[in-house]
């Protein structure tokens, strides 16, 4: 696509030097991957600003430079340089904007489903597409744990990649026949403009509760990012909201698009009832209209009869029969590192992403139920640095208060010291019956081999992840496999 008709897409407050008639080669926001006759878009990061590196994209060859800061480079480089300067108020929505014009407006194309909240978006990605590939569509997945095209894995290193990645992979999506694309929108890519300008058919609300507060500031804040995704759907759009949260009504007070309940308050069209599960899985009843259905998933948990039903009731509302919808929830196979059981023997290993003080009381809640008083819990937990501090000693009370044992180790430090943030854990604790083992590997060990038989045991906060983030140095860890290794040594 040629530069002049690429700029129609932006509103911009000037163009400086020259805009070559030529056709742009991509659209990049990492100085690093900038090719010949390429644009650069200079946006503000966490850790640096990519006004920075403006110099470096001309010199690799960019023809253009997208900014917000008008004195970030004197005019009169990109004078000599015959480089077109284009001043926006907003770089990033730019990005976004330019990204879906270079693009071709791909989600207008894709029949794009997203899903937001604090716990659940990940596992209603797996139930959402694959319900859809066994009723014949194929479908595109974009999350936390992977990027899938049909079957086809791309390696995912965010929840919602920046939006110039995005749109890439829509396009790619559409170039593969594939029919729906399912996302997860985090809260950052809504506040950071990552997914302006999709059109999305349907928006899915899992739940909120306090999260990412070191980005967002406040509560208020992170609830209003959550609600970007649900005030951006078109009136012939449809939300799919969990009628049991607190905040639902908050969160959908500005959606046009047409309000579809679930969980097992009785506004909801999808009403879940009668949950049981166990270490196998869990069945629950759904009444549609009242009629009664019986729902089966390997996934265990009260939480994932939400998900499911989640997933059920987008794929029905988008033409999916409830037959379907049903049989495809029971073909959906465990998501890694979501409530995954490790182990045969007379010890189990539960290993989970719960990294909220929510998702960490609910999986200690469910393993209760499961397990009863007769089993020991005991549960190995950290808290990552450089995020929400105010969680760190309500995790510290709920893992002391729902579980016999707990073990407070490391999680992903970051640029934090290790000992500083199990200090801020212990704030929230008033039971002794824990023990602070740093390193993570030999707090997983002790739980397995210094806990009496017949104990089950969470692994807390990082699921599916294989690494470890200390002092800004990513090692591979996989909890899984740690605790695969142990428990190997005992059976």
């Amino acid at each position: 696509m040629e530069l002049t008709q690429l700029l129609n897409s932006v509103k911009t407050i000037s163009v400086t030097s020259e805009i070559q008639r030529k056709d742009i080669a991509g659209i990049y926001y990492d100085s690093r991957k900038v090719k010949s006759n390429s644009l650069f878009v200079a946006i503000k990061g966490f850790n640096s600003d990519g006004h920075k590196y403006i110099l470096e994209a001309i010199n690799k060859g960019a023809i253009a430079v997208v900014v917000q800061d008008n004195k970030a480079i004197p005019d009169e480089i990109f004078m000599h340089e015959k480089v077109a300067k284009i001043l926006v108020q907003d770089s990033r929505q730019a990005l976004a904007e330019l990204s879906n014009a270079f693009y071709k407006d791909p989600s207008s194309k894709l029949k794009v489903i997203g899903i937001t909240g604090t716990n659940g978006k990940t596992t209603t990605t797996y139930f959402v597409k694959t319900i859809l590939e066994t009723s014949g569509h194929k479908s595109g997945l974009l999350g936390t744990i992977a990027n899938y095209i049909g079957d086809e894995k791309i390696e995912s290193s965010m929840t919602t990649p920046e939006s110039s990645d995005l749109f890439k992979i829509l396009y790619d999506m559409l170039e593969a026949k594939t029919e729906y694309c399912v996302m997860e929108a985090s809260s950052h890519s809504l506040e950071l403009k990552r997914v302006y300008g999709l059109n999305f058919i349907t928006g899915i609300f899992t739940n909120i509760t306090s999260d990412h507060l070191d980005f967002h500031g406040n509560w208020e804040n992170y609830l209003n990012a959550k609600k970007k995704l649900f005030d951006s759907l078109y009136s012939n759009a449809i939300t799919i909201l969990n009628a049991d949260d607190p905040n639902v009504a908050a969160i959908s007070a500005d959606c046009k698009a047409n309000k579809i309940f679930y969980g097992k308050n009785k506004i909801s069209k999808y009403r879940i009832a009668d949950i049981s599960y166990d270490l196998n899985g869990t069945i629950f009843n759904l009444f549609v209209d009242d009629k009664k259905y019986s729902v089966s998933t390997r996934l265990i948990g009260e939480f994932n009869a939400y998900n499911a039903t989640a997933a059920i009731a987008a794929c029905v509302e988008n033409g999916i029969s409830i037959e379907s919808a049903i049989e495809g929830v029971k073909a959906t196979e465990h998501v890694p590192g979501r409530f995954e059981v490790i182990g045969s023997g007379d010890k189990k290993v539960i290993v989970d992403y719960a990294h909220t003080a929510d998702s960490l009381e609910k999986a200690l809640q469910n393993l209760r139920k499961i397990v009863g008083e007769e089993k020991p819990i005991c549960t190995v937990f950290g808290c990552g640095g450089n995020r929400d501090k105010t969680k760190r000693p309500l995790m510290g009370k709920i893992a002391t208060e729902l579980s016999d044992i707990a073990i407070i180790t490391n999680d992903n430090s970051r640029f934090e010291d290790p000992s500083e943030i199990i200090e801020d854990i212990k704030k929230g604790i008033s039971k002794n019956n824990y023990r602070v083992i740093i390193d993570r590997e030999e707090a997983i060990r002790e739980a397995i081999l210094n806990t009496d038989n017949g104990t089950v045991i969470l692994v807390a906060g990082k699921g599916h992840e294989n690494y470890q983030s200390i002092a800004g140095v990513n090692n591979y860890f996989s909890d899984k496999e740690v605790a695969s290794k142990y428990l190997g040594s005992i059976e």
